[in-house]
């Protein structure tokens, strides 16, 4: 077995609780891999202004992966990569958001833009990403510095068939993927978690089996099957467990901590 010399952790539903806390239990995690010699970092679908809040207390000193890894930034969130949505295809898909009724939000590297002040899921995002909105009236100026499009719906089934029609209508050109069960993202094309991991190892010099990774939903598969060694939270879906390599508890029950003993055990045995 391949020893793990970095660990690249999703964010909501795995590193915090459902509350969007960050534990006492996970930092104390997090200090276990540094005193291993293992380095952490951590990619999300969450907009750039949304991943500072973790940098200092987890001691992130590595670049990390917002928008599901389509951008990467440094320590201090200045963009090292940015993978825009085509202009084409960020209007296609608010286009059909529209038609199918579900609340636009459009995140440049450090704006979130959003039509519906009222929208159901806005004061969760605001929570979630310790930022506020901008309401806007048009989109359109913003279309050639799109990072992620946003369909939030409470209406789980509906955002599926969406997902379905998306990725037929925008093809090639973004990658449809759900992040939450109300949440529908589209990021630019060729980019994800996975290519986050890849990115990771070659800048670090290491193989892409000397990385472990730990999340809980879709939008993290791509990245297990990057890694050599995928940990799901128990909170995550059947599909995502079966995908992985172990599954811990949920992330009401110290799962990333026991993601992380998961990992050094696997270190001290290989």
């Amino acid at each position: 077995m391949t020893r793990i010399s970095l660990v690249v952790s999703d964010v909501d539903g795995t590193l915090l609780t459902k509350d969007k806390v960050l534990t006492d239990g996970a930092r104390a995690a997090v200090r276990r891999l540094d005193q291993a010699g293992i380095g952490f970092t951590i990619t999300s679908s969450r907009p750039t202004i949304g991943m500072g809040f973790l940098i200092e207390p987890l001691q992130i000193t590595l670049p990390v992966g917002p928008f599901n890894g389509s951008a990467i930034v440094d320590s201090q969130l200045k963009p090292i990569e940015q993978h825009l949505i085509p202009a084409t295809a960020v209007e296609r898909g608010i286009r059909l958001l529209t038609e199918f009724g579900i609340d636009i939000w459009l995140f440049t590297n450090d704006q979130w833009l959003i039509s519906n002040p009222k929208g159901e899921y806005v004061p969760h995002e605001q929570r979630t990403i310790r930022a506020d909105p901008t309401v806007v009236t048009d989109f359109a100026p913003y279309f050639s510095a799109t990072c992620k499009i946003v369909g939030a719906s409470s209406d789980a089934p509906l955002l599926q068939r969406c997902a379905a029609e998306m990725r037929e209508a925008i093809g090639a050109q973004a990658t449809v993927v759900r992040s939450q069960s109300y949440y529908l993202d589209i990021t630019s094309p060729g980019c994800n978690k996975g290519t986050f991991v890849q990115a990771m190892a070659k800048r670090l010099g290491i193989s892409t089996s000397a990385i472990a990774t730990i999340g809980d939903m879709e939008n993290d598969l791509a990245m297990f099957r990057q890694s050599g060694l995928s940990i799901a939270m128990g909170n995550a879906t059947d599909d995502v467990k079966k995908s992985a390599t172990e599954v811990t508890t949920s992330n009401a029950q110290e799962g990333f901590a026991g993601a992380i003993d998961i990992i050094l055990r696997h270190n001290t045995a290989s």
